[in-house]
This record gives structure tokens, sequence and C-alpha cells, in this order.
């Protein structure tokens, strides 16, 4: 389904870490619904180069990658200015990049601390803040990607767990801020891509067992709920979707 706008321009979306993965996935269902995209990206530059090159390839002139540090408060504002200056509008925020790593209590660092939260919570606060006035302007919405580990803890990973509960709080009162101009939802995933260092096949199988609808999700799931969040939930706010093939119902 095609993303439009009130006036009839392209639908502009700013999405962070979107060079691979999930982001990946978003910012090509966005694009190929008809948005120009932002493409934010930290140290992935050559995936970055080349999904703006695909794209830019289907549609010129429709693509902006932009590279930043979340952590770099200075930053947040300036990937909202650039996107503006670049397409002269705001109609869309992913927060999708996230740092995800292992913190076995007892060996807890403040750097630890720092760099979970800078990227899962801090950062997308920040950039929504950034974002609100343009937001406003368009009556457009935010889609933060939390994890349903949100809501119940992952062992050794509590640092983590309580980011992104952070962050699906900020989703809830965002849109109690920036309503009604503004919708503010987020997106919950289950089991879609597996960590890159392969993790533990016994505990996958363990997981999807767990799963009613049997199976690892789809990066490409994840990204048409973002789209339909962004462009067609028109009722929804501070709404988290869990998509998650039912895995929360066994807990």
């Amino acid at each position: 389904m095609q993303a439009t706008t009130q006036g009839g321009a392209r639908p502009v979306v700013l999405v962070t870490g979107a060079a691979r993965r999930i982001g990946a996935a978003i910012a090509r269902c966005l694009h190929a619904a008809g948005c120009d995209v932002a493409l934010h990206y930290r140290g992935s530059r050559d995936a970055a180069l080349a999904l703006a090159d695909e794209l830019e390839r289907a549609r010129p002139q429709s693509v902006l990658p932009l590279q930043a540090e979340l952590a770099a408060f200075d930053r947040l504002p300036e990937l909202v200015a650039r996107t503006i200056g670049c397409f002269g509008r705001l109609d869309g925020l992913v927060n999708n990049a996230s740092t995800f790593r292992q913190t076995p209590f007892g060996s807890v660092a403040p750097s630890d601390w720092d760099a979970l939260f800078a990227s899962n919570a801090r950062a997308p606060f920040f950039l929504a803040q950034a974002a609100a006035p343009h937001l406003r302007a368009t009556h457009g919405a935010i889609v933060n990607i939390i994890d349903i580990y949100a809501e119940r803890p992952l062992p050794q990973h509590s640092v983590y767990c309580m980011a992104k509960a952070a962050l699906q709080m900020a989703t809830k009162a965002l849109a109690l801020e920036l309503g009604p101009e503004v919708r503010v939802n987020a997106v919950a995933p289950g089991a879609i891509l597996w960590p890159e260092d392969g993790g533990d096949t016994a505990a996958r199988d363990a997981m999807l067992a767990r799963t009613p609808l049997g199976r690892t999700g789809t990066p490409e799931e994840i990204a048409e709920a973002v789209r339909w969040l962004l462009f067609d939930a028109h009722y929804c706010t501070g709404h988290v979707l869990a998509v998650d093939g039912g895995r929360t119902l066994a807990g």
C-alpha cells in the first residue's frame, strides 16, 4: 500500500540503524511504499551506501545517507536538520538503532549502562524531541522498535531489558505529549534475526517450541508493521504492537 500525504508530496521518513538487518528491511519497505528515506548508520558505511544506491536506482533523489554516533548528543538534532534540509519536510521517525549485549549481574560497568541506554533509550527520546516540531507540521508519526523483553527480563541482559523498558514508557509518554498532531507507537519483535555470533542452538529450538506459530519472523514482517503504524493506524497512539508469533502467550 502506498504511503501518502495530504498535499500529495512524497512522505519523508528518518530511519535509524538503517544499513542492515531489520533497519534495512524497514527502509526498503517504506521506500517501496513511496517514501523518501533518510538512512542513518553508525559504522556500516559500505552497507548503507549500497542500500542507498539500490534505492536511488529505483527512484532518483529519494535517499539521504546519514552517518552519526547516536551517543553523541549534538548529532541527534543534526540528523533531523539534515533530513529537513534535503527533503524539506519530515513525516515519520523510526527509532530502530539498538545495541544488544550481555551484562551479567555482578560484572556490569557504568560503560555498559551508558552504551545500552544511549542507543536504546536516550537517542530515541532526543531524536523525537528534535523531530517533534516538524512532525507536528505534517501530522506525522513516530515508531520505536522495542522488544518483547521490555516487559519480561532476559537472563544476563538486565541493562538491555531496562533500556528497552524505558523506550516503551517513552512511547506511551510521548503519545500523550505529542497528541493529537503526532502519533507515537512501537513494535516489539519476537524471534526475528538471531545474534550474529550464532547464539545457543538449543535455546533457539526451545524458544521456537514455545512460539504458537512455530517459526521465526522475518524482517519484512517487522517492516510492514512499521509501515502500517506510520501511515494506516490512524486511531492508534501509545500502542505497542507485538510481532512475535504469539510467543509471549506461552510465558
